[in-house]
């Protein structure tokens, strides 16, 4: 009886100890991150039969176990990638939210301030300072254009270095997780008792790998997990570690893109391939906000250079001169991929700024077909020949074969305002005139006039040549002139429209037969505004986004667009924040350690020691009592 009182004391002893151990094992751990609450698991012994039945023989303590909830802890790690995700486009899209809509950093007052020195040659064609103020503010606006194209350039480079970074980061989660996968296997008893603080290090090391790229887990018999992430790649098998890197991008230059390490093979994984965590979140940033901003910024600086030079070569400067281009012309950049393996070359160039859109394309040459991919909504059309036209530009094969799988990025306006300039090196050059000049003499005797004349685009080799129109009677007249066939007979409408060597006039009233009517060029037209006030109109007419917007109503819609996107993405931050903090308090409730319930764990188990102890003091005795009976 005494031995089996000794039995039974001493296993309420050890399991009162094994309590007393395990509560101040989670009172130490308290403010441990990723520490899981722990607790004992005590079972009745194997009772002994007897003549009288079965008797107890005491307690034994199983386990130590992890208070440990797969929903919840599921539900923690996706809300975390997703606050981390947005979180971390909030941070970057904000930056260009600042950049864009700055009322005096950013491009719509300059481009108000440039105009209005148009206007003011408009006033005063003739005016030395006038055409100065209107070449510098020129200069001022290219340079705005720069500096913003400049600031989303860093801010790719800054990308660039957080996706090396973060690669780097991954790779080290990956290769610690696998190292604990493997402890932890080693680790596991035949019993199968698990090493439940290895598990907790493991589920915080997967914990901080899930801010960063987005993971899933899948446990193993043997007490290991897989980690996955993206599109099911494997980041983690048991103790086998596999890594991604970041790579120069082979279509675009300046760009990393991020791959999947399979044996000595890197495969790029897709654009969308990483859909949480702060990696996901900066790949996508870039390839939907700051792509776009730059993009439509390009558009705004394009078109204004194509639109303000064709009217501007339309105009005569000061010196008679036809005007040439007010700003440098811009081109599409053309990148062959990598890969390539033909020696096809492929380039572009803007035909109708008014079509562009703010997408990048992508040509390969498939099949002995062209196959271009309109990026934005991937929209693919197929061409048996080169040159095309679409959406404004011109695509054309420029020398070489390409062969099959070949392929070149094209980037429309990525550069259209970082490389947008002044191309006029004088005031003087300015083209405020129009280089034609129509004229009627006081000797006519009929009541016709003659329009002021307006020129066409393109400019036609004649235009300046002269140009008469003779009536032979009151309703026909002759032509002549270089380059305008010198038609003859040509019968008279009021009202009607000439159109020869470029320009085109309109003749009106009642002409009498003999009346003259010339079309010259424009000699000393110091004080003529017809083609500056042309270039005053672009101000306000609609010449991109199809037709429909000026070019600082394009601007608003650049700055409204990021605004939207920026408030979206602050909105949906602090939501899954919220959403973050309420998973993880629900987390906390199930695994967390409560100290007033420690505490009370601390006196049950000293409690439950002492009675133990009482126990073993009874049974003592009770054996003393044996050993002196008969003394």
């Amino acid at each position: 009886m005494s031995s089996g009182l000794f039995g039974i004391g001493m296993s309420g002893l050890t399991a009162a100890n094994a309590g007393l151990i395990t509560t101040g094992h989670n009172i130490a751990n308290a403010d441990t991150p990723g520490f899981h609450r722990q607790a004992t698991v005590q079972a009745n012994s194997t009772p002994q039969l007897s003549g009288g039945g079965f008797i107890g023989k005491g307690v034994d303590v199983q386990t130590v176990r992890r208070i440990y909830n797969d929903y919840l802890e599921t539900q923690v790690g996706r809300s975390q990638a997703q606050a981390s995700y947005y979180a971390t486009y909030s941070t970057e899209v904000s930056q260009i939210d600042n950049l864009l809509s700055d009322p005096s950093a950013g491009l719509a007052p300059v481009l108000e301030e440039f105009f209005s020195a148009v206007q003011g040659v408009a006033a005063n064609p003739g005016s030395a300072p006038a055409r100065q103020a209107m070449l510098s503010t020129a200069e001022a606006l290219a340079t705005r254009f720069q500096t913003l194209d400049t600031r989303l350039s860093e801010m790719n480079t800054g990308i660039n270095a957080q996706i090396e970074s973060t690669v780097s980061s991954v790779n080290v989660y990956a290769r610690e997780i696998a190292m604990l996968n493997g402890r932890i296997s080693a680790s596991q008893t035949a019993g199968n008792q698990l090493p439940n603080d290895l598990m907790d290090q493991r589920d915080a090391l997967v914990s901080q790998l899930n801010q960063l790229v987005g993971a899933s887990t899948l446990v193993q018999s043997d007490g290991s997990v897989n980690v996955s992430i993206g599109t099911g790649q494997t980041l983690v098998n048991g103790p086998q570690a596999f890594q991604l890197q970041a790579l120069q991008s082979q279509e675009v230059p300046g760009r990393l893109d991020v791959a999947y390490v399979a044996g000595a093979t890197a495969v790029l994984l897709p654009p969308r391939g990483l859909n949480g965590g702060s990696l996901g979140a900066l790949l996508a940033f870039r390839g939907d906000a700051l792509a776009d901003a730059q993009n439509q910024l390009g558009r705004i600086g394009a078109g204004l250079a194509q639109t303000f030079n064709t009217q501007h070569r339309l105009g005569q400067d000061i010196t008679g001169a036809m005007g040439g281009n007010f700003f440098t012309p811009l081109q599409p950049e053309v990148t062959p991929h990598g890969g390539n393996v033909g020696t096809g070359a492929v380039s572009s160039s803007i035909v109708d700024a008014t079509a562009l859109t703010s997408s990048d394309y992508r040509l390969a040459y498939v099949a002995g077909a062209y196959q271009l991919t309109r990026l934005s909504d991937n929209t693919t059309t197929n061409y048996a020949t080169l040159p095309q036209t679409v959406d404004g530009l011109t695509i054309q094969l420029t020398g070489g074969v390409p062969v099959n799988g070949d392929s070149f990025m094209i980037r429309p306006t990525a550069r259209g305002a970082g490389d947008f300039g002044v191309a006029l090196t004088s005031a003087a050059q300015i083209a405020t005139a129009a280089p034609i000049r129509t004229a009627s003499p006081v000797t006519n005797a009929g009541t016709g006039a003659i329009s002021a004349g307006t020129v066409n685009a393109p400019v036609n080799v004649n235009l300046q040549q002269p140009v008469s129109i003779t009536f032979t009677s009151a309703t026909t007249f002759n032509v002549t002139g270089v380059g305008t066939g010198n038609p003859v007979g040509v019968v008279y409408t009021p009202g009607m429209t000439l159109n020869y060597n470029g320009w085109t006039a309109s003749l009106s009233g009642a002409p009498a037969s003999g009346d003259v009517f010339t079309v010259s060029s424009n000699p000393g037209a110091t004080a003529d505004n017809r083609n500056i006030a042309r270039l005053a109109d672009l101000q306000s007419a609609s010449t991109l986004n199809g037709g429909t917007a000026t070019f600082q109503a394009a601007y608003g819609q650049l700055t409204t667009s990021v605004g939207n996107t920026t408030r979206e993405m602050n909105v949906a931050s602090l939501a899954q924040e919220s959403i973050a903090l309420q998973t993880r308090a629900a987390q906390q409730t199930v695994s967390g350690v409560n100290l007033d319930e420690e505490a009370a764990n601390l006196m049950r188990y000293q409690q439950a020691y002492q009675a133990s102890g009482k126990v073993i003091e009874v049974a003592t005795t009770l054996f003393d009592t044996i050993l002196g009976i008969g003394r």
